[in-house]
């Protein structure tokens, strides 16, 4: 049987279909995969066992880091919120105080006269006063009321002017300007008082020296006088 002729094949020579592809061949390679070295299974497990025990103990470290965090806001927070209602009354005592001021001072300022010509109005302003004082008292605010002779206390007290007083210790009050308070432990405002302190010692050291110097001077005024009137015996 014929095969195909070139009018057939589009012009193109025929193909010899008898002829097979000689197997090319095959390129070796020089590189050669190198020995895989065997590894213990249970060596691997160890590895791998060790490996998730230090991935678990940095999480607990993490957890309790974070449980510590937010045990130490809590405790923060719960102590903001006592101190926000243990020292509630501070800011609206301060703003009163001058009230109290101005009421004391006028009480203090009258004079027997005026207490017997308006003894009904001033028993009302001191009862104003009490009351004042019993509202204080309610939200634990407590009057500071330093006496004289005690020792100031920079921790409740504001010393507003010194003065040497004889006879008197330095460092004690000699004066109480105005009352202080104080809520629970926190200082609303300190007690103004006036502070003795120790005398000038220069002053002395000058004045006895001035009288040293003028017996000084005084003794030689004697010497030359005695000598001057030896003088005139032997003339």
């Amino acid at each position: 049987m014929s095969g195909p002729t070139p009018e057939e094949n589009g012009g193109a020579p025929p193909l010899n279909t008898n002829e097979t592809a000689s197997d090319a061949p095959a390129v070796e390679s020089d590189e050669q995969e190198a020995p895989k070295a065997y590894v213990d299974p249970s060596v691997m497990h160890e590895i791998r066992i060790a490996e998730l025990e230090e991935e678990l103990d940095k999480a607990k470290d993490r957890h309790l880091r974070a449980l510590a965090e937010a045990e130490n806001t809590r405790r923060r927070a719960q102590r903001d919120r006592d101190d926000g209602a243990k020292y509630a009354a501070v800011p609206l005592a301060r703003d009163l105080l001058p009230v109290y001021d101005n009421l004391h001072r006028a009480l203090k300022s009258a004079t027997d006269e005026q207490r017997a010509a308006a003894s009904d109005l001033i028993a009302g302003l001191e009862l104003v006063e009490r009351e004042f004082l019993n509202a204080f008292n309610k939200h634990k605010i407590a009057a500071i009321e330093p006496e004289l002779g005690e020792r100031f206390d920079v921790n409740k007290h504001q010393a507003m002017f010194e003065a040497p007083i004889p006879g008197t210790e330095s460092g004690t009050i000699i004066e109480v300007i105005s009352t202080g308070f104080i809520c629970h432990d926190r200082l609303v405002r300190a007690a103004m008082v006036g502070v003795a302190k120790a005398a000038p010692v220069v002053a002395e050291t000058s004045s006895s020296s001035a009288s040293a110097s003028a017996s000084t001077s005084g003794d030689g005024a004697s010497a030359n006088t005695a000598a001057a009137s030896s003088s005139d015996s032997s003339t």
